[in-house]
C-alpha cells in the first residue's frame, strides 16, 4: 500500500494526503455537477483547433466536421462518465479499481499504458505551452523568439508552466475542484472573445465551396476526435469520481461527463475546422499556435495566448494529478504528492528534448498517443463489460498486492480479461496495418468486450465481500 492514514478531498490550500485506498462512504460529498466543471476546463485547451484542422485534412466539409467532432467528443467522453460510476462504486481511482478485473498483477501492463499515455499528453501540453509563452515574450521583445535559439528562455518557460501545474496538482482534489470551476469562467470567456474575432477572418467562399468527404473519411475523424479527446482520458474517468456521493445517479456522471466536456470541444474543434476549411495551410503549419496567432490583429494577440496558457494549465492539472495516482497503482512506493512531482519531472525533460534537441514533435507524439489509444479501447471494453455485473469492490483486496488478494486469481492475473486485452490489441493494431484506422477502435472495443464476455468474464474467481 502506499498511503495509510488519509483524509477528506480537504481545502483549496490543504495538500491531500490520500493516497489509491478507497474513500470511506462518509468522506464522499461530491455531486455530479462537479464533474462538469472539471471536464469543462480540462477541455478548453488550444490543441481543439489543431483536431479540426486534421479533420479537413481528413477530407470533411464543415458540416461533416461538426457532426464528427459531436460523435466523438459527446460519445467518448460518455464512455469517460460511464468508468466515473466505477469510481463512485469503488471510491478509488480507475486503474486501481482495474486490479479487480486484471488481477494484482495482470492490471499491470494496463496501468503502465495508461501511464505512458498521461506522460504523453502532458508533454505535448507543457511543450505547447512554452511555445505560448515564447510567443508572448516575442511580443514583449518585438522579434520573434525561436526555441533553439534562446534555449535559456525556454528553459524559463517549461519551468513556469511546470511550476503552475504542480503547484494545483500537488494540492489536489479539493484544488482542482475548486480552480477548474472558476477557471472555466475566465479562460471560456477569453476564448469566445478570441474565437469572435478569428471567425472574421474566415473565408467564407473557401469554406462553402469545400466538397463533402467520404463515409470512410467520416469514420477516422470520429476516431480521430475520440482517440485524441475521450478516449484518452476513459482510464481517469474514476479518479474525479471518487469522492462522488454514494445516492450520486450514473446517468447524472455520465451526462455531466458527456456535456462538460462535449460542449467545449464541438466549439474548438468545429472552429479549427472552419478557419482551416477557409485557410488549408493551417492543416500542415508546423506550429499551429502561431499560425492562428498570426491570423488574428495585433491588439488580440496577448488575450489569445493568454486563453492558450490558460487552457492547456487546466488540462494539465488534470492529467498530472491522475497520473500520480496511476504511478502509485503500479507499486511505487511513495506519497501522492511525490509521485506528482516525479511526473512534471519526466514531462519537463521530455520537453526540453523536444524543444531544444529533436527536430519535429507534433508528428511523432500525436502518432505515438493514436497508438496508445489501441490498448486503452481494450481495457475499456473489459472494464465496462466487467461493470455489467460488478456492483461492490473489496476495499481491502484493492490494496493488497500479496497472494491474500481476492483478486489475486491464478498467479496475480484475471487470464480471462488479460486475454481478451491482448488479443483486441493485436487485432487493433492489425486492422491499423491495413489501412483501417477508421474502424480500427471500433473493432478493438468490440472486440476485448466480446471477448471477455465469451470467456465468462464479469464472474469473479472469488466470491468478494459486500464493500
Amino acid at each position: 500500500m502506499t498511503t495509510t492514514d488519509a483524509a477528506p478531498g480537504g481545502s483549496l490550500t490543504a495538500i491531500e494526503q490520500r493516497g489509491i485506498e478507497p474513500v470511506p462512504d462518509g468522506e464522499r460529498n461530491g455531486n455530479a455537477f462537479q464533474l462538469f466543471w472539471v471536464w469543462f476546463a480540462a477541455n478548453i485547451s488550444v490543441l481543439g483547433l489543431p483536431l479540426g484542422a486534421t479533420l479537413v485534412a481528413l477530407g470533411l466539409n464543415i458540416w461533416q466536421a461538426v457532426v464528427v467532432a459531436a460523435i466523438g467528443a459527446f460519445g467518448s467522453f460518455a464512455l469517460v462518465g460511464i468508468v466515473s460510476v466505477a469510481g463512485r462504486r469503488g471510491g478509488a481511482p480507475s486503474m486501481t479499481l482495474s486490479r479487480a478485473v486484471f488481477g494484482v498483477r495482470g492490471n499491470a501492463g494496463p496501468t503502465l499504458v495508461s501511464l505512458l499515455s498521461r506522460l504523453g499528453w502532458e508533454t505535448v501540453n507543457t511543450t505547447t505551452a512554452a511555445f505560448v509563452l515564447l510567443s508572448l515574450f516575442s511580443l514583449a521583445a518585438g522579434e520573434e523568439i525561436a526555441a533553439k535559439d534562446a534555449p535559456a528562455l525556454t528553459l524559463v518557460a517549461i519551468g513556469l508552466f511546470v511550476v503552475c501545474t504542480l503547484l494545483v496538482s500537488g494540492l489536489g482534489h479539493a484544488a482542482i475542484l475548486v480552480i477548474q470551476r472558476w477557471a472555466t469562467w475566465i479562460f471560456g470567456a477569453l476564448n469566445l472573445v478570441v474565437a469572435a474575432f478569428l471567425i472574421a477572418t474566415v473565408d467564407w467562399d473557401a469554406v462553402t465551396a469545400t466538397a463533402a468527404g467520404s463515409w470512410s473519411a467520416v469514420l477516422l475523424g470520429i476516431g480521430t476526435i475520440a482517440a485524441g479527446t475521450g478516449i484518452g482520458w476513459a482510464n481517469a474517468g474514476a479518479d474525479m469520481a471518487r469522492y462522488q456521493k454514494t445516492s450520486v445517479k450514473a446517468a447524472h456522471l455520465v451526462a455531466s461527463s458527456a456535456a462538460g466536456a462535449g460542449v467545449p470541444l464541438l466549439l474548438l474543434i468545429a472552429l479549427g475546422s472552419l478557419l482551416t476549411a477557409g485557410s488549408p495551410d493551417l492543416a500542415t503549419a508546423p506550429d499551429p499556435v502561431a499560425a492562428i496567432r498570426a491570423m488574428l490583429p495585433a491588439g488580440m494577440a496577448v488575450p489569445y495566448l493568454i486563453a492558450a496558457f490558460g487552457g492547456l494549465l487546466l488540462s494539465n492539472h488534470l492529467s498530472v494529478y491522475s497520473a500520480g495516482l496511476t504511478t502509485l497503482t503500479l507499486g511505487v512506493r511513495i506519497k501522492r504528492v511525490y509521485a506528482v512531482t516525479v511526473d512534471v519531472v519526466v514531462t519537463f525533460l521530455g520537453s526540453i528534448y523536444f524543444m531544444l534537441i529533436a527536430g519535429d514533435f507534433y508528428g511523432p507524439f500525436i502518432t505515438f498517443i493514436s497508438l496508445l489509444a489501441i490498448p486503452i479501447t481494450a481495457w475499456l471494453g473489459v472494464f465496462l463489460v466487467d461493470m455489467v455485473k460488478r456492483r461492490t469492490y473489496d476495499p481491502a483486496a484493492l490494496m493488497d498486492v500479496r497472494r491474500t488478494s481476492a483478486y489475486w486469481y491464478r498467479g496475480g492475473i484475471e487470464w480471462r480479461a488479460t486475454g481478451a486485452w491482448l488479443l483486441a490489441i493485436v487485432l487493433g493494431y492489425v486492422m491499423r496495418g491495413i489501412g483501417q484506422d477508421g474502424i480500427a477502435w471500433i473493432v478493438t472495443f468490440a472486440a476485448a468486450a466480446v471477448l471477455y464476455f465469451a470467456l465468462g468474464g464479469a464472474k469473479p474467481a472469488r466470491k468478494e465481500p459486500v464493500a
